[in-house]
């Protein structure tokens, strides 16, 4: 079967963590023998920021990281879409794209009907831009994939689109596996400054913890400005900038511990949705505590594949339990990597798409 994916970019996870999951579910499906095109916008964003800041070499990692994807970019006003979807099965648009491109590849749909077209939802923009989101056209759609099912109810309920499944994100256990320990730290968090989303989440949940405990910390993102950066420093922890996704098992190896801290819109408007970061983890099998967050879809299992911390003094109390027992941490990671295996994974989301085109053929 071949399928396209249209998504805003696939070479570049900077500020952008769409990448992590599409990257995995485009290796996945080749790896069962199907063609896969993706598209990607030669002016991104997320790409622009990257290379201004690092140059080309991000681009030459990428392609020896992922060899089998090699994404075609294209300029919005001269895409051929006939040419694009020539062959397609099936075409998945991801929600960081342009209204207009949502629109005319919904057009062509329409006037060609030989594929089947759905929308991918994995942000919060249907709660905190809903005039934003309402504007895109999906009556050539045949549905739409939303990554929690709060969303999924969000897109019935303004009748945005008749027919929506809940598919959450996953992690690419290719990628994401535990590695040998290389001891360099006991925490890390890697995460963006994220615009003032969870700004004082962090200072409660990691920096003030970090400084009370006089551990050894490391945060790797992007967007912190220079007096976030001081305010690291001055806490304790060391800031190391970007990493690309995939060498973050690499450095999950080499700490004892990592934290989950959900930005304030998924925590108030959208309950059971997690950061991508959480199965992530739990693939390396690092442990993991985390901030509050509703899993309303019981996708996880607190208490066994992580810890919870209801605030910055039962975070502090739950690192230092857990970077002083051994055991425990062993314990969380064995219980958490084994929910990912058995339920969160790449392939079994690939499994689901399946289901539901199988849906739609019958």
């Amino acid at each position: 079967m071949r399928v396209a994916l249209f998504c805003h970019s696939i070479i570049s996870d900077w500020n952008h963590g769409n990448a992590h999951f599409l990257r995995g579910v485009a290796t996945e499906l080749l790896a069962r023998g199907h063609e896969v095109r993706v598209f990607e916008p030669r002016d991104s964003w997320s790409l622009a920021n990257l290379t201004a800041e690092y140059g080309e070499q991000p681009i030459s990692n990428f392609q020896a990281a992922f060899p089998q994807l090699n994404p075609l970019r294209y300029d919005l006003h001269t895409l051929d879409l006939d040419d694009a979807l020539d062959g397609a099965a099936l075409v998945m648009v991801h929600e960081w794209n342009a209204p207009e491109l949502v629109a005319r590849i919904g057009c062509h749909r329409l006037r060609n009907g030989r594929y089947r077209l759905l929308f991918h939802d994995t942000h919060h923009r249907s709660v905190t831009e809903r005039d934003a989101m309402g504007r895109y056209d999906l009556s050539g759609y045949d549905g739409v994939l939303a990554f929690g099912e709060v969303i999924r109810e969000i897109y019935q309920s303004r009748g945005w689109s008749r027919r929506v499944w809940t598919w959450h994100e996953a992690a690419d256990t290719r990628i994401f596996r535990p590695l040998p320990q290389q001891a360099q730290g006991d925490l890390v968090w890697i995460g963006n400054w994220g615009d003032e989303e969870r700004t004082a989440e962090l200072n409660e949940f990691l920096l003030e913890p970090v400084r009370r405990l006089g551990i050894r910390a490391r945060v790797h993102g992007v967007r912190y400005p220079q007096a976030a950066v001081q305010e690291l420093t001055a806490a304790g922890l060391e800031y190391a900038g970007w990493i690309a996704n995939y060498e973050v098992p690499r450095v999950f190896s080499g700490f004892r511990a990592t934290v989950h801290i959900p930005r304030r819109p998924y925590v108030q408007a959208l309950p059971g949705i997690p950061t991508i970061r959480v199965f992530e983890a739990l693939a390396c099998g690092i442990p993991l505590v985390s901030a509050p967050w509703e899993d309303a879809e019981a996708l996880f299992t607190s208490g066994r594949d992580y810890l919870t911390a209801g605030n910055g003094t039962e975070m502090e109390r739950s690192l230092r339990s857990l970077l002083a027992d051994a055991d425990q941490r062993a314990a969380l990671a064995k219980h958490g990597l084994e929910t990912i295996l058995a339920r969160h994974t790449c392939a079994h989301r690939v499994d689901e798409l399946f289901q539901i085109l199988e849906c739609l053929n019958n």
